[in-house]
């Protein structure tokens, strides 16, 4: 029994691009590779077909890269933000401790 020949996408791109240069016909090119010229016609009508996902993946990189820089700047603020306030909160303890004693939590309500 035959098995399918399979051909990997690299191999596909360089035959079609082969094809659309159009330096020979379909017929020649299918008969030089051994491939049918309809599988060629085929592997031309997917190549045209999804040729604009090229540049669509592209914008959509782009998108996705700046929405992480967007996340990542974001993270960075609050980040800070939460160093300030405990920094902050370091100070006030310290300072209610020096004002009032060692047990001012208890006698505020804090614990």
């Amino acid at each position: 029994m035959k098995s399918r020949r399979e051909f990997n996408p690299d191999y596909k791109a360089q035959i079609v691009l082969e094809v659309l240069r159009e330096e020979q016909t379909l017929s020649e090119i299918a008969a030089k590779y051994n491939i049918n010229a309809k599988q060629l016609g085929n592997w031309k009508a997917e190549f045209l077909d999804k040729a604009g996902r090229v540049f669509a993946q592209n914008r959509i990189e782009k998108e996705t890269a700046r929405k992480i820089e967007e996340f990542e700047e974001k993270e960075r603020d609050y980040q800070a933000k939460v160093g300030q306030l405990t920094l902050e909160n370091d100070f006030l303890k310290k300072s209610c401790t020096k004002l009032y004693g060692s047990g001012w939590e208890a006698k505020f309500g804090f614990k």
